[in-house]
């Protein structure tokens, strides 16, 4: 099952002076009541936890009993999958509850113990589960429509059934499910090599920065320090961490080739064309959705070199060079907020949702969803956790009275609304939705905070704090993502034609990318021949496949949405809802175009670029820049 069970939105931990929510050696007894999340209310203490654990482990049992038995009649084929699907609900309540606990304090055994016994729960469910599929395989299709006629009780499950009915002629027949389940004990190897060389036996590169700092580039460091003030510093950095790939592009690039290889091997043997199209079918969404996101995102390359002259100016400096993308093009505005003041501050801005979104949003505040603040041995980050299905979501905040936190609450804010309307719209079975439409609800709530502070700050610093950061978002994840999602797809082009790949070859492939995307030709940004080599340290390619184009996609759609609910008011809204309340009744690229977008047309990207100039219109404004 596809479950948007805990969406990590990985935020850095700041600890700010003694006074605020977050102030060190807090630990969690010490934190009042209002800005802990209440679990109370799904289980009252271990002992009653560990009595539904046990009653479950029987249900799985007795699931394990109806094996063979679904197409013996209706109530059969009925009786199935009431009891797995009301053992997931009770096994997402046990482990949502677990999992929370374990986060609260890393430190405290017995509640990681209590994760750990939900993980083994969780692969119990499994096996004794995975008869199903192949099951409703093995039944004529006419039969099973008989089935449903029969008892009406089974429409509950009618898009469950027809999702995998959907896939019959990409399932095999039980040994051969078996075959390619058991080749994953190989195919994984290229995502563990990866990581293992590059994490611990890479040798990094050692440079010394103008400061006289000295430095060992591993993969945080040069996070960390591309951003550094001095230019000379930060191209040093760049070409260092880069030509250090470059020495073993070869061996990077063989262990990518296997991975992509592996890809295909799966593709084939689901009877796909290509591993592009097996990849979108799990969601039913078009390969056609991939091509239009490239060709629209090429055609829109202009806005990006727009931005990277306006960068440019900004920066003061004659020509940008790649090294010089990820500075900050605003020196940092210092906004504090306290959790009360975040919280008033999501309400105003929440607003254009409409009454009910608002509502719920205040229900959230004060029924105690969230779990506020940096205690000692709490988990780092921010989630939220909308798996279990009879109450309520949860958000993990770790609140540091800054600008940064009050967004993270947005971003996570969406999320739950998304879980809580989905829940309150849709049977368990269909309430879960798909990672293609996950993150739109998150960035729209962003978006709307991003306007609204806009409009509502004092000084142009603040302003053009708030718009740069909004343009290096849109930088990032729209045209970076979506060039990697380029490559991505350039790469298995070539092992689906039969063609060799190397290393060297894919730091050509990726090289002439970067050079579209950034504009070497018409002077917007140099990228230097070193960048031949970034491909190397990214772990996404190794680690997914066909991923990544999401947070594009993501982002281009919540920005449409966001526009058309700000100049439309209530009716875009209300259509809007269509994904806050689809889960998955439907498939992704309807549910949008239920709220009002066809993915296959360029509105969104329209909608989107226009966003992307009015903001440099914006900002060239504030700087005097248009006169």
């Amino acid at each position: 099952m596809k479950r948007h069970l805990n969406y990590l939105s990985i935020i850095t931990v700041l600890i700010m002076t003694t006074g605020s929510l977050s102030a060190q050696n807090l630990d969690r007894k010490d934190v009042p009541e209002k800005f802990k999340w209440d679990n109370s209310i799904l289980y009252k203490n271990a002992d009653e936890w560990q009595k539904e654990r046990t009653e479950l482990e029987k249900k799985i049992d007795q699931l394990k009993l109806h094996q063979g038995k679904m197409g013996e009649s209706a109530e059969s084929f009925y009786a199935t999958l009431r009891l797995f699907f009301d053992i997931y609900k009770n096994f997402y309540k046990l482990s949502d509850y677990s999992s929370r606990v374990a986060d609260e304090d890393l430190r405290i055994s017995a509640n990681q113990s209590l994760n750990q016994q939900a993980t083994i729960l969780g692969t119990k469910l499994g096996e004794a589960s995975s008869f199903i599929s192949p099951e409703i395989l093995k039944i004529e299709p006419e039969k099973i429509k008989k089935f449903f006629e029969e008892k009406k009780e089974l429409k509950e499950f009618k898009f469950y059934v027809n999702d995998i009915l959907r896939l019959r002629e990409h399932t095999l027949n039980a040994r051969e499910e078996e075959m390619l389940a058991s080749a994953g004990l190989i195919t994984s190897t290229p995502g563990e090599v990866y990581g293992i060389f590059d994490n611990a036996e890479k040798p990094n590169a050692k440079i010394k920065l103008s400061t006289g700092e000295e430095i060992e580039l591993s993969s945080s460091a040069y996070t960390k320090y591309r951003t550094v003030p001095n230019r000379n510093d930060r191209e040093l950095v760049m070409r260092s961490t880069f030509e250090n790939y470059k020495k073993f592009q070869n061996t990077i690039g063989a262990n990518l080739a296997g991975k992509v290889r592996a890809d295909y091997f799966y593709a084939k043997n689901r009877k796909y064309n290509t591993v592009l199209e097996g990849s979108l079918n799990g969601n039913k969404i078009p390969v056609s959705v991939y091509e239009n996101l490239l060709d629209q995102i090429h055609k829109n390359l202009p806005t990006l070199q727009r931005f990277l002259k306006l960068k440019a100016k900004m920066l003061g400096v004659d020509q940008l060079h790649y090294y010089d993308l990820y500075t900050p093009l605003v020196k940092s505005v210092d906004f504090k907020y306290s959790v009360e003041e975040g919280q008033n501050l999501l309400l105003d801005v929440f607003k254009p949702m409409g009454t009910e979104y608002v509502n719920t949003v205040k229900k959230s505040f004060d029924e105690r969803w969230i779990d506020y603040s940096a205690t000692n041995g709490k988990r780092s980050g921010a989630y939220s956790s909308g798996a279990q299905y009879d109450t309520h979501p949860y958000i993990l905040m770790n609140w540091t009275d800054d600008y940064e936190s009050v967004s993270t609450l947005a971003h996570e804010l969406g999320h739950t609304m998304h879980s809580y309307f989905s829940n309150k719209h849709q049977t368990f079975v269909d309430a879960q939705y798909a990672t293609f439409v996950a993150e739109i609800a998150s960035t729209i709530n962003e978006t709307l905070l991003n306007d609204y502070m806009v409009k509502k700050v004092k000084t142009d610093q603040e302003k053009l704090y708030l718009l740069g950061t909004y343009l290096d978002l849109l930088r990032t994840t729209i045209f970076r993502q979506t060039s990697f999602a380029e490559f991505e797809l350039e790469l298995h082009k070539r092992i689906e034609k039969g063609e060799p790949l190397t290393g060297e070859e894919m730091s050509k492939i990726y090289y002439d990318i970067v050079k579209k995307y950034y504009g070497n030709d018409n002077g917007a940004c140099v990228v230097d021949d070193y960048v031949a080599y970034e491909w190397a340290y990214i772990p996404h390619f190794v680690n997914y496949t066909y991923y990544v184009y999401q947070y594009s996609t993501s982002l281009i759609f919540a920005t449409a949405f966001a526009e058309k609910i700000i100049k439309d008011g209530q009716p875009a809204v209300d259509k809007f809802y269509n994904i806050l309340n689809g889960g998955s009744s439907d498939y992704p690229i309807e549910l949008i175009k239920k709220a009002g977008i066809d993915p296959l047309s360029s509105e969104a990207f329209d909608l989107t670029m226009k966003k992307m100039n009015d903001v440099m219109d914006q900002m060239e404004k504030i700087l005097g820049m248009n006169k």
